[in-house]
């Protein structure tokens, strides 16, 4: 296996058990981080819809990196299947975790993002082998 290959995997590895502590913990850590406060959510970017572009972007590279690095071989497509039911499955979990709520919104942002990842990827792939 290429090393860059080998990086983008642990990198996708060592990110997708951040995101899973971020998730299924009762309370916002990054809040707790930045303002001392387990319920603030933070805005990575000032927006009207508030911190659900924050779970876009979160997913978004979580997606790239997973997708990247099974790119190549027999797992993208398992691996793209994979991210989907993450997405929901995570949002969905904030249903019993005390002190976590479930908003529709978020488990459409982390849809968009997985998604918008998988279809940027699978145009990569159709342009680098000449199909597009």
């Amino acid at each position: 296996m290429d090393y860059k290959i080998s990086i983008v995997r642990y990198l996708y590895y060592f990110s997708f058990i951040g995101l899973l502590v971020l998730y299924l913990f009762p309370g916002s850590l990054i809040g707790y981080f930045l303002y001392g406060d387990f319920s603030q959510q933070p805005d990575m970017i000032p927006n009207p819809i508030g911190t659900s572009i924050n779970h876009t972007l979160a997913f978004f590279y979580l997606s790239i990196l997973g997708l990247t690095s099974y790119m190549r071989g027999v797992g993208f497509k398992q691996t793209s299947i994979f991210l989907i039911a993450l997405s929901l499955l995570l949002e969905l979990s904030h249903l019993i975790i005390p002190n976590r709520s479930f908003e529709s919104l978020d488990l459409f942002a982390n849809l968009l993002g997985t998604l918008l990842a998988i279809v940027i990827i699978f145009i990569y792939r159709k342009w680098k082998n000449g199909k597009i």
